[in-house]
């Protein structure tokens, strides 16, 4: 693993080449079906999701969306979901509970919108609902940091039996930027706060977050889009195969401590 510095490994992931999740698709997955709309109130384009064929296993792909251009990312909101997105995700991982298929979860979004339109259909309590549901949904769920997770957002689709990273991906409770404005009133020290937040990849393995790493070409996934799919399809592969040999009670079980014990904190 490389030895970057956390405001080094942001310039990675926010490269224009990076991959998304639309290039990912067709490298992963046989056949990908997408399935739209949280039969509530809309669809969201920040979530795309569906039934897709992964090695001949039938698997639900639940997965924030960024763009490469001002169009694309206008069209995904910026990979910011309103709370459409995340109803939409929760009725996918329910419909994958009630046919057996594992969940997959792909994040990538610097954060749920926080407009007033969705907060007004609700945002916190869709990101709150899908905490409670995910938490003990009866199959098994596995989520990968493709670049940023950010904040409630991104725990949205990361409440899972195991949590993967790829090598320079963040994951945090609140963006760089947003530490660096509310601690010390000056957003221009991003790259100082994304420094001393422990976001990456080795820093959440340590804490004991991350379970495992997936290794990226030398100098970040844009530079081989197709090394970058073949080592999350190992990944993926290795660990559906164990999770679903699982009993779903000690599935449940082992999801809730793992949650549990992350944090410490002294009486």
């Amino acid at each position: 693993m490389s030895q970057l510095l956390a405001s080094e490994r942001i310039e990675i992931i926010r490269n224009k080449e990076r991959p998304t999740i639309n290039d990912f698709i067709p490298l992963l997955f046989d056949e990908f079906c997408e399935m739209h709309g949280d039969r509530l109130f809309g669809d969201d384009a920040a979530i795309i999701g569906g039934v897709a064929n992964f090695r001949g296993m039938p698997i639900t792909v639940i997965a924030q969306v960024k763009g490469r251009n001002i169009d694309e990312n206008k069209k995904a909101n910026f990979a910011m979901p309103h709370p459409e997105g995340y109803r939409k995700a929760l009725r996918l991982a329910k419909q994958a509970e009630k046919f057996h298929r594992p969940v997959v979860c792909f994040i990538d979004t610097p954060g749920a919108f926080c407009g007033i339109a969705a907060e007004e259909r609700g945002q916190g309590e869709a990101i709150a609902r899908n905490l409670l549901e995910l938490s003990r949904l009866k199959t098994p769920i596995v989520s990968i940091v493709m670049g940023e997770g950010g904040s409630g957002g991104a725990l949205a689709l990361g409440v899972c039996d195991e949590l993967a990273m790829l090598e320079n991906a963040v994951y945090s409770v609140i963006s760089p930027r947003g530490f660096a404005s509310i601690l010390w009133k000056d957003a221009s020290r991003e790259k100082e706060a994304a420094n001393r937040c422990k976001i990456t990849a080795e820093d959440l393995m340590e804490l004991g977050i991350c379970d495992f790493i997936i290794s990226e070409p030398v100098g970040g996934a844009h530079n081989n889009h197709q090394q970058t799919a073949e080592n999350i399809s190992d990944y993926l592969y290795h660990t559906l195969t164990n999770l679903q040999k699982k009993d779903i009670a000690l599935l449940l079980e082992n999801r809730y401590n793992k949650f549990r014990k992350i944090g410490e904190f002294e009486e």
